[in-house]
């Protein structure tokens, strides 16, 4: 215990000195993108001219040098104020925390379908790797991790929503919903399927693809060819000894991908009009509202950084001779 509670302390560390460094990457990087944010400001409100495009540039600090304006920003967030929104003139912090919810919910609905279908489906395969429906598998594998997100999402539509009217088009609840807690979650959970599945479906055809090579190489091992000699089960061969150590990589790819589910998250939000980050993130940058835009980097960082020291607990769960933070 103390041993875990001393790398978690030491992933800590290292994630405040990582999230800092990606705050002064992403501030510098985006203040020097193409683009005027006073322009777009004032087009919006209709007016261009050089005394409005100051005065606007003053309001919001553009006009200060690029450090001052950094070191500014870096104050205010170690203060936790990422700013106010150009656009919709509301704390950034407030507004992502109100979308949040949502895209980890999309998020980790899609994780915990594509791992624990995909583990599944690479566990059967390995298990029977010449028979045809192993073969049937890999290439289901193959052709749903080619698939784009954006093409799947919206023929999910074409044909679950328009053609058969199983789903509704979008959104997270229904705004006429009257009812009670359960029957809320039920609403929530209606709308979130199809999401989710286009979300998860590409991670699905990963893992299990994953998943089967990991199996047949434990499947080989020394130790394993000892508990079949003992005369073990072979469903405990497979479930309790080598499953285990075939999560491993696994867990290791779910956490380093965490971060692209964001990435995806944008595009099926964007097209089954899911109130969470990824719309918001779209909306920001079509609208060049840098302070958004930099909070929701920042978010999406964290979470990553999250998701990363989560996976190095799983670890240890998964197997006790792994130590976090140990040799």
């Amino acid at each position: 215990m103390l041993t875990l509670a001393r790398g978690i302390g030491l992933r800590l560390i290292q994630a405040f000195g990582l999230l800092m460094a990606v705050i002064v990457l992403n501030f510098i990087l985006i203040q020097i993108a193409p683009g005027d944010v006073a322009l777009t400001l004032a087009g919006q409100q209709g007016s261009g001219s050089p005394e409005f495009l100051a005065e606007i540039r003053a309001r919001f600090g553009l006009d200060r040098p690029l450090l001052a304006q950094l070191w500014q920003y870096i104050v205010n967030v170690l203060q936790f104020d990422l700013g106010d929104s150009y656009i919709w003139e509301r704390p950034v912090s407030a507004m992502i925390a109100d979308k949040l919810f949502a895209t980890v919910l999309l998020a980790g609905t899609a994780l915990a379908f594509a791992m624990t279908i995909g583990v599944l489906l690479g566990v059967f395969t390995a298990r029977r790797p010449e028979s045809p429906a192993s073969h049937g598998v890999t290439l289901l594998s193959l052709v749903g991790y080619a698939l784009p997100v954006f093409w799947t999402a919206i023929m999910l539509l074409v044909v679950f929503v328009a053609k058969l009217g199983l789903f509704p088009i979008g959104g997270m609840e229904d705004p006429r919903f009257e009812g009670g807690t359960i029957a809320h979650v039920i609403d929530v959970l209606y709308h979130l399927v199809l999401p989710a599945f286009t979300l998860g479906v590409i991670y699905l055809a990963y893992y299990s693809r994953l998943a089967r090579a990991s199996m047949l190489e434990v499947l080989e091992s020394d130790y394993i060819r000892t508990a079949r000699a003992k005369g073990v089960e072979e469903r405990s061969v497979v479930y309790r000894h080598a499953l285990r150590n075939a999560l491993i990589p696994v867990v290791t790819i779910a956490g380093l991908q965490f971060g692209a589910l964001f990435s995806g998250a944008v595009l099926v939000e964007t097209v089954f009009t899911w109130p969470g980050l990824g719309r918001l993130a779209f909306d920001s940058i079509i609208r060049q509202d840098t302070p958004m835009m930099l909070g929701l980097l920042i978010a999406s960082a964290a979470l990553v950084i999250v998701a990363n020291l989560l996976t190095d607990v799983v670890y240890r769960i998964i197997d006790p001779r792994i130590r976090v933070g140990g040799k």
